[in-house]
Protein backbone atom coordinates (compact mmCIF):
# COMPACT_ATOMS: atom_id res chain seq x y z
CA UNK A 1 0.00 0.00 0.00
CA UNK A 2 1.89 3.63 -0.90
CA UNK A 3 1.09 6.36 0.99
CA UNK A 4 -0.76 9.61 -0.60
CA UNK A 5 1.63 12.56 -0.50
CA UNK A 6 1.04 15.26 2.43
CA UNK A 7 0.33 17.86 -0.30
CA UNK A 8 -2.79 19.61 0.48
CA UNK A 9 -3.30 16.76 3.72
CA UNK A 10 -4.49 18.68 6.90
CA UNK A 11 -4.63 17.26 10.78
CA UNK A 12 -6.26 18.54 13.70
CA UNK A 13 -5.18 17.67 17.01
CA UNK A 14 -7.56 18.04 20.18
CA UNK A 15 -5.74 19.31 23.40
CA UNK A 16 -2.08 21.03 23.63
CA UNK A 17 -0.88 19.08 26.35
CA UNK A 18 1.98 16.15 26.03
CA UNK A 19 0.17 13.71 24.41
CA UNK A 20 -1.28 16.40 21.94
CA UNK A 21 2.43 17.91 20.85
CA UNK A 22 3.50 14.36 20.54
CA UNK A 23 0.65 13.55 17.79
CA UNK A 24 1.93 16.81 16.07
CA UNK A 25 5.44 15.56 16.11
CA UNK A 26 3.92 12.06 14.84
CA UNK A 27 1.67 14.01 11.57
CA UNK A 28 4.11 16.26 11.07
CA UNK A 29 5.44 14.63 8.02
CA UNK A 30 2.55 13.80 6.31
CA UNK A 31 0.54 16.93 6.14
CA UNK A 32 1.04 20.17 5.36
CA UNK A 33 -1.06 21.81 8.01
CA UNK A 34 -1.37 20.47 11.92
CA UNK A 35 -3.40 22.68 14.08
CA UNK A 36 -3.24 21.44 17.97
CA UNK A 37 -6.42 23.30 19.46
CA UNK A 38 -5.73 23.85 23.09
CA UNK A 39 -8.37 25.39 25.62
CA UNK A 40 -5.77 26.92 27.83
CA UNK A 41 -3.19 29.81 27.64
CA UNK A 42 -0.08 27.64 28.04
CA UNK A 43 2.92 29.63 30.01
CA UNK A 44 5.88 30.37 28.61
CA UNK A 45 7.38 28.90 30.96
CA UNK A 46 7.84 25.81 33.03
CA UNK A 47 5.72 27.00 35.29
CA UNK A 48 2.02 25.07 36.46
CA UNK A 49 -1.39 25.42 34.74
CA UNK A 50 -4.74 24.99 35.12
CA UNK A 51 -5.68 22.48 32.80
CA UNK A 52 -2.44 19.91 34.28
CA UNK A 53 -2.96 19.98 38.55
CA UNK A 54 -1.33 16.67 38.96
CA UNK A 55 2.13 18.27 37.28
CA UNK A 56 2.72 19.50 40.88
CA UNK A 57 3.53 15.94 41.99
CA UNK A 58 5.70 13.09 41.01
CA UNK A 59 6.59 13.12 37.08
CA UNK A 60 9.16 10.42 36.33
CA UNK A 61 9.57 9.08 32.43
CA UNK A 62 10.71 6.12 31.90
CA UNK A 63 13.50 4.58 29.58
CA UNK A 64 11.06 2.57 27.24
CA UNK A 65 8.93 6.30 27.19
CA UNK A 66 12.01 8.53 26.50
CA UNK A 67 13.36 6.10 23.69
CA UNK A 68 9.42 6.95 22.21
CA UNK A 69 9.94 10.68 22.75
CA UNK A 70 13.34 10.67 21.42
CA UNK A 71 11.91 8.90 18.12
CA UNK A 72 9.35 11.17 17.60
CA UNK A 73 11.43 14.56 18.49
CA UNK A 74 15.01 14.09 18.01
CA UNK A 75 16.97 15.56 20.47
CA UNK A 76 14.54 16.23 22.96
CA UNK A 77 16.14 14.47 25.78
CA UNK A 78 19.69 16.37 25.31
CA UNK A 79 17.47 19.87 25.90
CA UNK A 80 15.68 18.11 29.18
CA UNK A 81 19.05 17.90 30.30
CA UNK A 82 20.33 21.09 29.39
CA UNK A 83 17.30 23.00 30.92
CA UNK A 84 17.75 20.73 34.01
CA UNK A 85 16.75 17.43 33.94
CA UNK A 86 18.20 14.43 35.44
CA UNK A 87 19.18 11.01 33.53
CA UNK A 88 19.53 8.79 36.71
CA UNK A 89 20.26 5.56 35.73
CA UNK A 90 18.27 2.32 37.32
CA UNK A 91 18.72 0.92 39.91
CA UNK A 92 22.14 2.46 40.12
CA UNK A 93 20.22 6.08 41.07
CA UNK A 94 17.51 4.58 42.73
CA UNK A 95 16.42 3.46 46.24
CA UNK A 96 13.90 1.56 46.27
CA UNK A 97 12.04 -0.21 49.28
CA UNK A 98 9.52 -2.45 47.11
CA UNK A 99 6.86 -5.18 48.86
CA UNK A 100 9.57 -7.55 48.51
CA UNK A 101 12.52 -5.51 49.86
CA UNK A 102 15.25 -3.54 49.58
CA UNK A 103 16.92 -3.59 45.71
CA UNK A 104 20.07 -3.29 45.24
CA UNK A 105 22.12 -0.73 43.26
CA UNK A 106 23.62 -2.71 40.26
CA UNK A 107 25.28 -0.72 36.98
CA UNK A 108 23.01 0.54 35.02
CA UNK A 109 19.93 -1.87 33.16
CA UNK A 110 17.31 1.13 32.43
CA UNK A 111 17.11 4.63 33.14
CA UNK A 112 14.53 7.44 33.98
CA UNK A 113 14.50 10.78 33.22
CA UNK A 114 13.20 13.24 36.19
CA UNK A 115 12.26 16.89 36.38
CA UNK A 116 8.59 18.40 37.03
CA UNK A 117 6.06 17.79 34.49
CA UNK A 118 5.91 21.41 34.12
CA UNK A 119 9.79 21.19 32.45
CA UNK A 120 9.10 17.63 30.59
CA UNK A 121 6.26 20.03 28.97
CA UNK A 122 7.95 22.94 27.67
CA UNK A 123 10.61 21.57 26.60
CA UNK A 124 9.01 19.20 24.09
CA UNK A 125 6.86 22.11 22.63
CA UNK A 126 9.41 24.41 22.31
CA UNK A 127 11.26 21.30 20.23
CA UNK A 128 8.04 21.13 18.51
CA UNK A 129 7.60 24.28 17.33
CA UNK A 130 11.54 24.73 16.40
CA UNK A 131 11.27 21.51 14.25
CA UNK A 132 7.79 22.15 12.68
CA UNK A 133 6.94 25.63 12.05
CA UNK A 134 3.71 24.47 9.81
CA UNK A 135 2.58 23.42 13.42
CA UNK A 136 0.31 26.21 14.40
CA UNK A 137 -1.23 26.35 18.34
CA UNK A 138 -4.03 27.86 18.39
CA UNK A 139 -4.70 28.70 22.72
CA UNK A 140 -8.00 29.63 24.05
CA UNK A 141 -9.99 27.46 21.78
CA UNK A 142 -12.64 25.04 22.80
CA UNK A 143 -13.54 22.04 21.14
CA UNK A 144 -17.23 22.35 20.69
CA UNK A 145 -18.17 19.02 18.22
CA UNK A 146 -17.01 16.84 15.92
CA UNK A 147 -18.02 18.03 12.33
CA UNK A 148 -19.18 14.94 10.02
CA UNK A 149 -20.96 11.02 10.05
CA UNK A 150 -20.54 8.10 11.72
CA UNK A 151 -18.74 6.95 8.58
CA UNK A 152 -15.88 9.88 8.85
CA UNK A 153 -15.05 12.94 10.72
CA UNK A 154 -14.35 16.07 8.36
CA UNK A 155 -13.38 18.19 11.23
CA UNK A 156 -13.76 20.30 14.20
CA UNK A 157 -16.26 22.96 15.22
CA UNK A 158 -14.52 25.04 18.29
CA UNK A 159 -15.44 28.59 20.41
CA UNK A 160 -12.54 30.49 20.04
CA UNK A 161 -11.42 32.94 23.12
CA UNK A 162 -13.47 36.37 20.97
CA UNK A 163 -16.72 33.71 21.61
CA UNK A 164 -16.93 32.66 17.72
CA UNK A 165 -17.30 29.93 16.23
CA UNK A 166 -15.36 28.56 13.80
CA UNK A 167 -14.65 25.32 11.63
CA UNK A 168 -11.35 23.54 10.97
CA UNK A 169 -11.82 21.37 8.05
CA UNK A 170 -9.09 17.88 8.29
CA UNK A 171 -8.24 14.43 6.75
CA UNK A 172 -7.56 13.08 10.43
CA UNK A 173 -8.75 14.35 13.55
CA UNK A 174 -6.87 13.31 16.61
CA UNK A 175 -8.20 13.38 20.24
CA UNK A 176 -5.47 14.31 22.60
CA UNK A 177 -7.55 16.19 25.33
CA UNK A 178 -6.33 13.67 28.00
CA UNK A 179 -8.57 12.56 31.35
CA UNK A 180 -11.39 14.78 30.69
CA UNK A 181 -12.01 13.66 26.89
CA UNK A 182 -15.29 13.88 25.94
CA UNK A 183 -14.65 11.64 22.89
CA UNK A 184 -17.90 8.82 24.00
CA UNK A 185 -20.00 12.05 24.03
CA UNK A 186 -18.75 13.14 20.53
CA UNK A 187 -19.09 9.96 18.87
CA UNK A 188 -22.79 9.33 20.28
CA UNK A 189 -23.33 12.60 19.08
CA UNK A 190 -22.19 11.30 15.10
CA UNK A 191 -24.25 7.73 16.12
CA UNK A 192 -21.58 5.74 16.90
CA UNK A 193 -22.59 3.10 19.70
CA UNK A 194 -21.88 3.80 23.07
CA UNK A 195 -17.69 2.87 24.14
CA UNK A 196 -17.48 0.09 26.96
CA UNK A 197 -15.23 1.35 29.56
CA UNK A 198 -13.62 -0.05 32.76
CA UNK A 199 -12.56 1.69 35.84
CA UNK A 200 -10.14 0.44 39.00
CA UNK A 201 -10.51 3.25 41.72
CA UNK A 202 -7.90 2.34 44.85
CA UNK A 203 -8.84 5.64 46.05
CA UNK A 204 -5.58 6.50 45.92
CA UNK A 205 -4.37 10.27 47.02
CA UNK A 206 -1.32 12.49 46.56
CA UNK A 207 -0.07 14.91 48.65
CA UNK A 208 3.14 17.10 46.95
CA UNK A 209 5.62 19.68 48.44
CA UNK A 210 8.77 20.71 47.21
CA UNK A 211 11.59 20.89 49.25
CA UNK A 212 15.12 22.52 49.17
CA UNK A 213 17.79 20.03 47.94
CA UNK A 214 20.86 19.83 50.50
CA UNK A 215 23.69 21.33 49.46
CA UNK A 216 26.05 19.10 47.52
CA UNK A 217 22.86 16.85 46.23
CA UNK A 218 23.15 17.02 42.20
CA UNK A 219 23.46 13.18 42.23
CA UNK A 220 21.79 12.18 44.92
CA UNK A 221 19.53 9.13 44.26
CA UNK A 222 15.90 9.05 43.84
CA UNK A 223 14.25 7.51 47.17
CA UNK A 224 10.70 5.99 47.75
CA UNK A 225 9.17 3.28 49.79
CA UNK A 226 6.28 1.56 48.46
CA UNK A 227 3.19 -0.06 49.46
CA UNK A 228 2.24 -3.93 49.69
CA UNK A 229 -0.59 -4.25 47.64
CA UNK A 230 -0.99 -7.59 49.06
CA UNK A 231 -1.00 -6.77 52.91
CA UNK A 232 -4.76 -6.34 54.28
CA UNK A 233 -3.93 -2.09 55.14
CA UNK A 234 -4.60 0.66 52.52
CA UNK A 235 -1.37 1.18 50.08
CA UNK A 236 0.74 4.12 51.05
CA UNK A 237 4.25 5.80 49.77
CA UNK A 238 6.43 8.00 49.91
CA UNK A 239 9.09 9.46 47.26
CA UNK A 240 11.12 12.02 46.73
CA UNK A 241 12.62 12.97 43.21
CA UNK A 242 15.74 15.45 42.67
CA UNK A 243 13.97 17.98 40.40
CA UNK A 244 15.63 20.87 38.47
CA UNK A 245 16.45 24.20 40.23
CA UNK A 246 18.09 22.78 42.89
CA UNK A 247 15.05 21.60 44.75
CA UNK A 248 13.44 17.92 45.83
CA UNK A 249 9.96 17.08 45.11
CA UNK A 250 8.19 14.79 47.80
CA UNK A 251 4.90 13.31 47.16
CA UNK A 252 3.10 11.06 49.92
CA UNK A 253 0.20 9.11 48.81
CA UNK A 254 -2.29 6.72 50.14
CA UNK A 255 -5.31 4.70 49.29
CA UNK A 256 -8.74 4.61 50.76
CA UNK A 257 -8.45 4.61 54.67
CA UNK A 258 -4.89 5.49 54.43
CA UNK A 259 -5.09 8.53 52.37
CA UNK A 260 -2.59 11.88 53.30
CA UNK A 261 -3.74 15.24 54.32
CA UNK A 262 -3.45 18.36 52.87
CA UNK A 263 -1.58 20.08 56.36
CA UNK A 264 1.64 20.78 56.15
CA UNK A 265 2.34 20.27 59.68
CA UNK A 266 1.35 16.22 59.21
CA UNK A 267 3.53 15.91 55.91
CA UNK A 268 6.21 14.22 57.39
CA UNK A 269 4.69 12.78 60.01
CA UNK A 270 2.67 10.63 57.41
CA UNK A 271 5.95 9.94 55.58
CA UNK A 272 8.06 8.80 58.89
CA UNK A 273 4.42 6.38 59.87
CA UNK A 274 4.65 4.13 56.33
CA UNK A 275 6.66 1.01 55.92
CA UNK A 276 10.04 2.68 56.29
CA UNK A 277 10.55 6.21 57.30
CA UNK A 278 13.34 7.12 55.27
CA UNK A 279 11.97 9.48 53.19
CA UNK A 280 10.59 11.57 56.27
CA UNK A 281 14.01 11.67 57.86
CA UNK A 282 15.29 12.98 54.80
CA UNK A 283 13.15 15.69 54.54
CA UNK A 284 13.68 16.19 58.31
CA UNK A 285 17.34 17.97 57.74
CA UNK A 286 16.16 20.44 54.75
CA UNK A 287 13.28 23.13 54.41
CA UNK A 288 10.42 23.17 52.91
CA UNK A 289 9.60 25.65 49.96
CA UNK A 290 6.23 25.22 49.69
CA UNK A 291 3.67 26.65 52.68
CA UNK A 292 0.99 24.34 51.58
CA UNK A 293 0.61 20.46 50.38
CA UNK A 294 -0.83 20.37 47.25
CA UNK A 295 -3.64 17.31 47.55
CA UNK A 296 -4.82 15.17 43.97
CA UNK A 297 -7.78 12.92 44.18
CA UNK A 298 -8.47 12.53 40.68
CA UNK A 299 -6.07 9.32 40.05
CA UNK A 300 -8.58 6.43 39.43
CA UNK A 301 -7.70 3.87 36.38
CA UNK A 302 -9.95 4.09 33.73
CA UNK A 303 -9.91 2.35 30.16
CA UNK A 304 -11.84 3.11 27.01
CA UNK A 305 -11.83 0.32 24.24
CA UNK A 306 -12.44 2.15 21.25
CA UNK A 307 -10.26 -0.54 19.40
CA UNK A 308 -13.80 -2.83 20.29
CA UNK A 309 -16.35 -0.31 18.72
CA UNK A 310 -19.12 -2.17 16.35
CA UNK A 311 -18.16 0.73 14.58
CA UNK A 312 -15.98 3.46 14.14
CA UNK A 313 -15.58 6.88 11.84
CA UNK A 314 -12.75 6.96 9.13
CA UNK A 315 -10.79 10.26 9.96
CA UNK A 316 -10.35 9.92 13.50
CA UNK A 317 -8.34 8.73 16.19
CA UNK A 318 -8.16 8.83 19.96
CA UNK A 319 -4.76 8.45 21.88
CA UNK A 320 -2.87 8.73 25.49
CA UNK A 321 -5.00 9.74 28.64
CA UNK A 322 -8.11 10.13 25.93
CA UNK A 323 -7.71 6.45 25.59
CA UNK A 324 -6.49 5.16 29.35
CA UNK A 325 -5.69 7.02 32.40
CA UNK A 326 -3.56 4.97 35.21
CA UNK A 327 -2.55 5.44 38.80
CA UNK A 328 0.16 7.70 38.58
CA UNK A 329 2.24 5.85 41.18
CA UNK A 330 2.95 3.51 38.26
CA UNK A 331 4.83 6.54 36.37
CA UNK A 332 3.12 4.88 32.89
CA UNK A 333 0.99 7.16 31.36
CA UNK A 334 3.68 9.78 28.93
CA UNK A 335 5.50 6.27 27.81
CA UNK A 336 2.35 4.79 26.71
CA UNK A 337 1.06 8.03 24.89
CA UNK A 338 4.52 8.07 23.18
CA UNK A 339 4.55 4.57 22.55
CA UNK A 340 0.91 4.55 20.88
CA UNK A 341 1.63 7.70 18.87
CA UNK A 342 5.00 5.67 17.26
CA UNK A 343 2.02 2.96 16.12
CA UNK A 344 -0.19 5.93 14.79
CA UNK A 345 2.59 7.11 13.23
CA UNK A 346 3.56 3.50 11.51
CA UNK A 347 -0.06 3.42 9.87
CA UNK A 348 0.06 6.66 8.49
CA UNK A 349 3.57 5.65 7.10
CA UNK A 350 2.03 2.84 5.88
CA UNK A 351 -1.35 4.03 4.72
CA UNK A 352 -1.82 7.63 4.03
CA UNK A 353 -3.39 10.09 6.18
CA UNK A 354 -6.62 10.13 4.72
CA UNK A 355 -6.33 6.62 3.59
CA UNK A 356 -9.83 4.14 4.75
CA UNK A 357 -9.23 2.13 7.05
CA UNK A 358 -6.73 4.17 9.09
CA UNK A 359 -8.78 5.06 11.86
CA UNK A 360 -9.62 1.56 12.94
CA UNK A 361 -6.36 0.27 12.40
CA UNK A 362 -4.73 2.64 14.31
CA UNK A 363 -6.92 2.69 17.60
CA UNK A 364 -6.30 -1.34 17.51
CA UNK A 365 -2.27 -0.75 17.36
CA UNK A 366 -2.47 2.02 19.79
CA UNK A 367 -4.77 -0.43 22.32
CA UNK A 368 -1.26 -2.77 22.70
CA UNK A 369 0.81 -0.14 24.87
CA UNK A 370 -2.21 0.58 26.85
CA UNK A 371 -3.75 -2.77 27.60
CA UNK A 372 0.18 -3.71 29.03
CA UNK A 373 0.29 -0.67 31.24
CA UNK A 374 -3.66 -1.21 32.28
CA UNK A 375 -2.93 -4.55 33.58
CA UNK A 376 0.14 -3.73 35.29
CA UNK A 377 -1.37 -1.24 37.33
CA UNK A 378 -5.05 -2.72 37.76
CA UNK A 379 -3.60 -5.84 38.68
CA UNK A 380 -2.20 -4.31 42.04
CA UNK A 381 -4.62 -1.50 42.90
CA UNK A 382 -7.62 -3.83 42.98
CA UNK A 383 -6.03 -5.45 46.10
CA UNK A 384 -5.93 -2.80 48.31
CA UNK A 385 -8.84 -2.56 50.74
CA UNK A 386 -12.22 -0.97 49.31
CA UNK A 387 -10.74 -0.35 46.02
CA UNK A 388 -13.26 -0.42 43.51
CA UNK A 389 -13.77 -2.24 40.08
CA UNK A 390 -13.87 -5.46 38.27
CA UNK A 391 -11.83 -8.46 40.13
CA UNK A 392 -8.78 -10.18 38.74
CA UNK A 393 -9.71 -12.78 35.93
CA UNK A 394 -9.43 -16.53 36.99
CA UNK A 395 -5.70 -17.55 37.02
CA UNK A 396 -4.88 -14.15 37.30
CA UNK A 397 -3.81 -15.37 41.35
CA UNK A 398 -1.28 -17.95 39.67
CA UNK A 399 0.38 -14.96 37.54
CA UNK A 400 0.34 -12.66 40.38
CA UNK A 401 2.49 -15.31 43.09
CA UNK A 402 4.67 -15.45 40.11
CA UNK A 403 5.68 -12.02 39.68
CA UNK A 404 5.67 -11.43 43.58
CA UNK A 405 8.67 -14.65 43.01
CA UNK A 406 10.25 -12.15 40.31
CA UNK A 407 10.28 -9.30 42.59
CA UNK A 408 11.33 -11.12 45.44
CA UNK A 409 14.02 -12.39 43.42
CA UNK A 410 14.96 -9.20 41.61
CA UNK A 411 16.49 -7.75 45.36
CA UNK A 412 19.46 -10.43 44.91
CA UNK A 413 19.96 -11.55 41.25
CA UNK A 414 20.94 -8.77 38.97
CA UNK A 415 19.66 -10.28 35.95
CA UNK A 416 15.90 -10.73 37.69
CA UNK A 417 16.44 -7.42 38.69
CA UNK A 418 16.83 -6.67 34.79
CA UNK A 419 14.14 -8.38 33.88
CA UNK A 420 11.95 -6.43 35.96
CA UNK A 421 13.22 -3.42 34.76
CA UNK A 422 12.95 -3.86 31.43
CA UNK A 423 9.03 -4.45 31.81
CA UNK A 424 8.52 -1.61 34.60
CA UNK A 425 10.54 0.87 32.16
CA UNK A 426 7.94 -0.26 29.18
CA UNK A 427 11.13 -1.00 27.32
CA UNK A 428 10.14 -4.62 26.65
CA UNK A 429 6.85 -6.52 26.55
CA UNK A 430 5.89 -8.14 30.31
CA UNK A 431 5.92 -11.91 27.78
CA UNK A 432 9.46 -11.59 28.44
CA UNK A 433 9.03 -12.44 32.24
CA UNK A 434 7.98 -16.16 30.84
CA UNK A 435 11.99 -16.64 29.52
CA UNK A 436 12.78 -19.69 30.71
CA UNK A 437 15.93 -18.22 32.52
CA UNK A 438 14.20 -15.94 33.86
CA UNK A 439 11.20 -18.23 35.39
CA UNK A 440 14.16 -20.35 36.91
CA UNK A 441 16.04 -17.80 38.26
CA UNK A 442 12.78 -16.88 40.00
CA UNK A 443 12.03 -20.02 41.30
CA UNK A 444 15.52 -20.10 42.55
CA UNK A 445 14.98 -17.16 44.57
CA UNK A 446 17.30 -13.93 45.26
CA UNK A 447 20.28 -15.90 46.18
CA UNK A 448 21.72 -13.23 48.79
CA UNK A 449 20.37 -12.16 52.42
CA UNK A 450 18.10 -9.30 52.53
CA UNK A 451 19.26 -5.85 52.81
CA UNK A 452 18.06 -4.40 55.86
CA UNK A 453 18.60 -0.80 55.70
CA UNK A 454 18.61 1.84 52.97
CA UNK A 455 20.60 1.60 50.02
CA UNK A 456 22.21 4.88 50.35
CA UNK A 457 25.81 5.72 50.68
CA UNK A 458 27.59 7.37 53.50
CA UNK A 459 28.84 9.91 51.81
CA UNK A 460 24.53 9.91 50.70
CA UNK A 461 24.17 10.43 54.17
CA UNK A 462 26.20 12.78 55.09
CA UNK A 463 25.08 15.29 52.35
CA UNK A 464 21.42 14.53 53.70
CA UNK A 465 22.66 15.36 57.31
CA UNK A 466 24.64 18.73 56.11
CA UNK A 467 21.47 21.27 56.55
CA UNK A 468 20.82 19.59 59.94
CA UNK A 469 24.78 20.41 60.63
CA UNK A 470 24.73 16.16 61.42
CA UNK A 471 27.66 14.40 59.28
CA UNK A 472 26.79 11.57 61.57
CA UNK A 473 25.44 8.87 58.62
CA UNK A 474 21.45 8.12 59.58
CA UNK A 475 20.53 4.31 59.93
CA UNK A 476 17.28 3.10 60.17
CA UNK A 477 16.42 -0.57 59.81
CA UNK A 478 13.19 -2.23 58.67
CA UNK A 479 10.74 -3.31 61.39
Amino acid sequence: MTPTSPKHRRAVIIGGGMAGMLAAAALADHAEKVTVIERDQLPDSPIPRKGLPQARHVHILYSGGARAFENLLPGVTERWLAAGARRIPLPTGLVSYMAQGWLRRWSEMQYMIACTRDLLDQVVRDRLMDQHPHVTLLQGHELLRLNGTADRVTGVRVLGPDGKESDHQADLVVDASGRGSRAPHWLTELGIPTIEEAEVDSGLVYASRLYRAPTGSGDFPLVNVQSDPNAPVPGQTATIEPVEGGRWLVTLSGTRGGEPTDNPDEFEKFARSIRHPVVGELISMTTPLDRSVTVTRSTVNRRRYFEKARTWPEGFVVIGDSVATYNPLYGQGMSVAAQGLIKLRDEVRLRGLAAPGLGRAAQRAIAEPAAMAWDLATSQDILYPGAIGPQPRPGAGVAGRYVNRLMHTATGRPAVCKAFFDVITLSRPATSWGHPDTVVASLRGPGRPPLTEPPLTKAEWAIAAGGSGDTTPLRVTTG
